[in-house]
């Protein structure tokens, strides 16, 4: 139960980096990408944010991002992943026999969200966004039920959405963060969401490097515990703070290649190793 769960943490995480807050997009705009994610991990976090040893196990996701302008106030945003989850056969020295490794395929939980643009000044935008999680992907996969990719919940999730630009020696930088609550169901706590994002533009506007930081934290008020045999602590109360950096080249005015690296600095009921991403996007 504990590794199904720790599974599950992960792909929250993984939320996180497809969530950053962005600026709306204009009507008829958008922001197109055929993204990849991957960790794999032989330690985890506990329920009281100790380190633990597991099985070495390996998530690898497969994406597609979007977002469209339907006005100069409104975009329609979509994430749907594709996901792989496995584990390698283990052998043990002692003479008993070894574990046989496993893997799982299928579509992940996919993400549907709005974001509507509440005001705009020449160097700051407020917006505020819902976001409709969809329980498409697989909560009991594999031979055990933990190889997951989906928790088999609806949830929503209402951020608030502000950015800025401004400068530091003549050099140009924006800075975007945002604040918001996912309600979930199915006996989960609910959540609170916290992001920060700041980058620039740097050789001759060829490249954006960016930095994020973020945070997920439980309101520990779900009913899922140890004794629920729909769950256990393991499937609730993930917590995680996270830092992860991002560099973009752009190929052409149009199309851009990016690769992003981020570890989690502390956490609960959640794997303890980097994850890396790629991607190529397309810009309308």
């Amino acid at each position: 139960m504990q590794k199904r769960f720790l599974l599950l943490g992960s792909l929250f995480f993984l939320g996180i980096t497809f969530g950053t807050a962005q600026w709306t997009q204009k009507k008829g705009t958008g922001y197109y990408k055929l993204g990849a994610w991957f960790l794999e991990a032989d330690q985890h976090y506990t329920d009281k944010g100790l380190l633990d040893p597991n099985a070495t196990r390996g998530i690898f996701v497969t994406s597609l991002y979007g977002r469209h302008g339907i006005t100069d106030k409104i975009t329609l945003v979509g994430y749907i992943p594709f996901t792989s989850v496995y584990q390698n056969e283990q052998t043990f020295t002692s003479g008993n026999p070894g574990q046989p490794g496993e893997v799982v395929n299928s579509i992940g939980d996919i993400d549907l969200a709005v974001e509507v643009q509440i005001l705009k000044r020449p160097k700051w935008v407020l917006a505020t966004s819902l976001t409709l999680g969809i329980p498409s992907g697989n909560n009991s996969g594999g031979s055990d039920g933990s190889y997951q990719t989906g928790d088999g919940e609806f949830n929503q999730i209402l951020k608030v959405l502000a950015g800025t630009s401004f400068k530091i020696a003549k050099h140009s930088f924006y800075a975007k963060g945002s604040v918001g609550v996912n309600n979930r169901s199915n006996g989960f706590s609910d959540e609170i969401r916290l992001g920060l994002e700041t980058g620039s533009q740097v050789f001759k506007n060829k490249f954006l490097l960016l930095v994020r930081l973020n945070t997920i934290q439980s309101f520990y008020n779900g009913s899922l515990s140890a004794e629920n045999s729909n769950g256990s602590i393991f499937a609730n109360n993930v917590e995680v703070t996270n830092l992860g950096g991002e560099i973009n080249y752009f190929l052409t005015k149009k199309w851009s290649a990016s690769f992003g690296y981020s570890i989690p600095l502390s956490g609960k009921n959640i794997y303890k190793a980097p994850a890396l991403a790629g991607g190529i996007a397309y810009k309308l």
